[in-house]
């Protein structure tokens, strides 16, 4: 089915117009009162003023005794001066400065006798050691302007200064309505056609997290009248209304429709990917946004539209998000119809940064759970290749991103185990990890864009591993390859096997799933098609290519494919059967640089624990190299 959306505007002229929009129509802030002691964070609708002084009386700054100075002045180290008990008050920091004195001589300053008098080698001068009415801050004073972000200090400020309540913009409400025919409420155990609808929660904690308020309305059919009752409701309780789904041109995408009933379709398809189906419009002076199913897109819309119309209900001018310079470690490729948000990983190497794009697709929300950076390709580029120096949107604290070791290369669960391990022990950095293959983690050491490269491949003459590759590859050195696992390669199948497959060569007669080009195990495949004498055109899915072993015995899981190649603990995850082949070694390849770097002997140092191996047993098919 053709999609037809009614533009295909950039992404700046979409703002301008949408944003010109709503400020024409009015849109309104609201504003509540407050107690100060829970303002902080919250914006101040006009300029605060001080009620009283503070200190609003005269009032000792020292323990110690308070006195008119005058009686003080013919004190001297050489001439001592004795003050009789009538003459001055004992005080303690805080109390009022009885009449009659304007200053505090300190206790550590005073030599008592037994007598009950004391005794003084220095004079005070008038108003020392005390807090004068109005030396913080002044009736009247402005204590901060409209605007302004009650910070914690602000509000210690306010109170100080007598103010207990404040008027604040209230925190703008946006409605929630989740839509769909297959959208079930989250649940460990959804039946097939169903999708959990997480979306909700995805959008409801960044609303919070930018200084919006939040009401999630029920799941709503793709049925136009209930929606469109829905979407009338929201309007009504809420300041901004975001519909999820139906803004694309399917059958039961009725999103655009409804809000043209209701107000005023401004922008329907924005030229970025992921995105572009996004819907901006109005209805009674308020926002009403349809936000793509995908979550992907929907997240880039958050960020891009509706972080800047919180702002707007806030009052604040948008604030552009701090970037980097990386190197691209992988070449990416893009169409000249969008501008593109790639999702990549971030990691320091040799003190310069390199981004790792991250998978693409717009339903891949792991693909942002993961990235540390957001790279724009924008409209009109057909892509970058790798090595080329880019900027970089951060997503997390850079110097988070500095502290990180990079592991690239080929997937096995054992890197995520290892990072957990590390984080409960409390490393003082985290690991990163990018599944890119075993000719992938080379390229990445040769290109200095990760500090470890996890390899597995298979020298089919020699039947050895990975040493001849490294000698090819880094013929004058500077690369190491350190001990690592052995692990049990295998035929996925389905449980209780019920093809009947017993070989490898049993593969041409069934659906396979590959792994990616320049994967260790993808040679692995290719040594043992020739081995059999089994052309790659001859295998069903043999081009049907997936980057970790989890996807594919995933895929042979739920029936999309018979059989494919992996690790033992894949398919024990999976509770598939397995028919092993061979147990390959499996290491990670370092720069030398970085051989003896903490981080790096640190992950060693875990990944070749006892306590590590029970985690490897759980796993299963794993045995520790030494």
């Amino acid at each position: 089915m053709k999609h037809n959306y009614l533009n295909n505007t950039s992404l700046n002229e979409a703002k301008e117009i949408y944003y010109s929009h709503l400020k024409a129509v009015g849109l309104a802030a609201r504003s509540e009162v407050v107690a100060v002691r829970e303002a902080g964070g919250r914006v101040l609708k006009d300029a605060a003023y001080a009620r009283i002084c503070s200190p609003h009386y005269n009032a000792c700054a020292m323990d110690g005794i308070a006195v008119c100075a005058a009686d003080t002045f013919a004190a001297s180290e050489k001439i001592p001066l004795t003050l009789a008990p009538e003459s001055y008050t004992v005080v303690d920091t805080g109390d009022p400065l009885p009449k009659g004195c304007d200053a505090v001589i300190m206790v550590e300053d005073l030599i008592e006798t037994e007598s009950g008098e004391v005794r003084i080698i220095a004079p005070v001068r008038p108003w020392q050691n005390v807090r004068q009415v109005g030396e913080d801050i002044c009736m009247g004073d402005m204590l901060a302007p409209s605007g302004t972000v009650l910070s914690p200090s602000l509000c210690g400020a306010l109170l100080a200064g007598g103010v207990t309540e404040i008027e604040v913009l209230a925190k703008p409400v946006f409605g929630i309505i989740p839509t769909g025919d297959e959208i079930v409420a989250p649940t460990a155990d959804p039946k097939e056609g169903e999708i959990i609808e997480f979306n909700s929660t995805i959008f409801a904690s960044y609303l919070e997290s930018h200084g919006a308020a939040v009401k999630v309305y029920p799941i709503t059919k793709d049925v136009k009248s209930d929606i469109l009752a829905v979407v009338e409701r929201a309007l009504c309780e809420c300041d901004g209304v975001l519909i999820c789904a139906g803004s694309s041109a399917g059958r039961d995408d009725y999103t655009a429709e409804i809000i043209a009933s209701l107000g005023t379709v401004l922008v329907h398809g924005i030229a970025i990917k992921p995105g572009k189906p996004a819907i901006l419009g109005e209805a009674q002076s308020k926002p009403v946004i349809g936000l793509p199913g995908y979550p992907v897109s929907a997240i880039v819309i958050m960020e891009e539209i509706v972080r800047e119309v919180i702002d707007l209900y806030n009052n604040k001018t948008p604030s552009a998000p701090p970037t980097v310079k990386a190197v691209l470690g992988k070449k990416v490729v893009s169409s000249l119809k969008y501008s593109e948000y790639i999702r990549v990983a971030l990691g320091s190497i040799g003190g310069a940064l390199s981004a790792v794009p991250l998978g693409r697709g717009a339903g891949v929300i792991t693909s942002f759970t993961k990235a540390d950076g957001i790279l724009l390709l924008p409209q009109n580029c057909e892509g970058l290749e790798a090595g080329t120096t880019v900027d970089v949107r951060l997503l997390k604290p850079l110097c988070e991103i500095e502290n990180t070791l990079i592991v690239t290369g080929s997937h096995d669960p054992l890197i995520d185990e290892v990072a957990d391990a590390l984080a409960k022990e409390g490393a003082p950095f985290r690991v990163c990890s990018t599944h890119v293959g075993s000719m992938g983690a080379i390229y990445a050491i040769q290109g200095g864009l990760a500090h470890l490269g996890g390899v597995h491949l298979l020298d089919s003459e020699s039947g050895t591993y990975n040493t001849s590759y490294i000698e090819r590859f880094f013929p004058e050195g500077g690369a190491v390859l350190l001990d690592g696992v052995g692990r049990v390669q295998g035929l996925m199948v389905q449980k209780g096997n019920p093809l009947g497959i017993k070989t490898f060569q049993d593969i041409a007669a069934h659906r396979y799933v590959n792994r990616q080009r320049g994967a260790g195990t993808r040679i692995l495949c290719d040594y043992l098609l020739e081995k059999n004498g089994i052309a790659p055109e001859d295998v069903e899915g043999y081009a049907n290519e997936e980057y970790t072993h989890t996807a594919v015995a995933a895929l042979i899981a739920a029936g999309n494919a018979d059989a494919g190649l992996g690790i033992y603990s894949a398919a024990k995850m999976y509770d598939l059967d397995f028919i092993p082949i061979c147990t390959e070694t499996y290491q990670f390849l370092v720069d030398e640089r970085y051989r003896d770097a903490p981080q790096v002997q640190a992950f060693l140092k875990m990944l070749h624990s006892p306590a590590f191996a029970k985690r490897l047993e759980a796993l299963g098919g794993y045995a520790l190299e030494k």
